[in-house]
């Protein structure tokens, strides 16, 4: 998906830090967002996969990005835990995958529900891995329960404000825009939906991405993602909470050299909220490094975890 980041940005940093390359009832009907509703002032019960490894080392627990699941890591997870002997979990994010709905969605109310989620498996301490979206919830979670997290790892985003590098809006609007016929195979839905999101959508890879959002509820084809919420808060989503807490521990930031979601006029930001961070870039990477390059990805998180 590298028309959403054709900047490439190769960065040079001195001192403690490092910066380098690595190796039915009508026919046609709108394709509405599925409903799961929550509280908006509690968090939310989060589906999750558990990969579990035979090892008593910290978990590892990954988060998606906008519009993605839990299974975007599944091949990744697997791989960890074949590699590493830990426990590995991929986390649905609220108005995400089967994760319930919720009119809000802020980084602090996504980083409650993980707390939850935590608390809930009994599972005290963490290795933490966000990609995107998912890196920004993270680094809530360490600035705001730095116990939690016993290391960081934020795939391609910084704790700044994400400038207009992806057309979500777009996307929001060409979703909502969908409107596909009742009772048809799967693959012909597919079909039908990715043709209405050409026009607005013009990436294959991105039209693929987003349609692993449509799913069949008794004849009928709905987006799972919740796209009023995502509209309401995109500018939330885009920008980052306000902290004068730091984390302290390891932390990676590991971006793809082919994506400008982490530049250097990031670094100052980076570094004051995380003293201890390596920031890395992986060759011929986009935004989607662990789609990308896999087992550079991998490689990069298992180095990360003994050093």
């Amino acid at each position: 998906m590298s028309a959403l980041c054709r900047m490439i940005h190769r960065g040079v940093l001195s001192g403690r830090w490092s910066c380098r390359l690595l190796a039915g009832q009508q026919d046609v009907c709108g394709v509405s967002a599925t409903v799961r509703a929550a509280s908006s002032s509690s968090p939310v019960n989060l589906t999750y996969d558990v990969f579990d490894g035979k090892g008593e080392s910290t978990p590892l627990v990954f988060l998606h990005g906008l519009f993605g699941s839990k299974s975007n890591f599944h091949s990744i997870a697997k791989s960890l835990v074949q590699r590493t002997g830990r426990k590995v979990l991929t986390v649905d994010a609220r108005n995400h995958g089967n994760s319930p709905h919720s009119p809000v969605l802020t980084y602090e109310a996504m980083s409650s529900d993980l707390k939850h989620l935590l608390s809930q498996l009994r599972i005290e301490k963490c290795i933490l891995i966000g990609h995107s979206m998912g890196g920004k919830t993270a680094m809530t979670t360490a600035l705001m329960q730095p116990g939690l997290v016993e290391r960081l790892v934020v795939v391609d985003i910084s704790p700044t404000q994400t400038t207009a590098r992806g057309n979500f809006q777009y996307y929001i609007r060409a979703m909502q825009e969908v409107k596909v016929s009742s009772n048809l195979p799967r693959s012909t839905a597919r079909r039908m939906a990715e043709d209405q999101l050409r026009s607005l959508v013009k990436e294959h890879s991105v039209r693929q991405f987003l349609l692993t959002n449509l799913v069949e509820q008794n004849g009928h084809y709905a987006w799972r993602v919740n796209l009023d919420s995502i509209s309401a808060h995109l500018d939330s989503i885009m920008s980052f909470p306000s902290f004068d807490t730091v984390y302290e521990g390891p932390t990676l930031f590991l971006g793809g050299a082919n994506s400008a979601y982490i530049s250097s006029d990031d670094y100052p930001e980076i570094q004051r909220l995380f003293p201890y961070a390596d920031i890395q870039y992986i060759p011929d990477a986009s935004h989607w490094i662990h789609a990308d390059k896999p087992l550079d990805f991998i490689s990069s998180i298992i180095t990360f975890l003994h050093s």
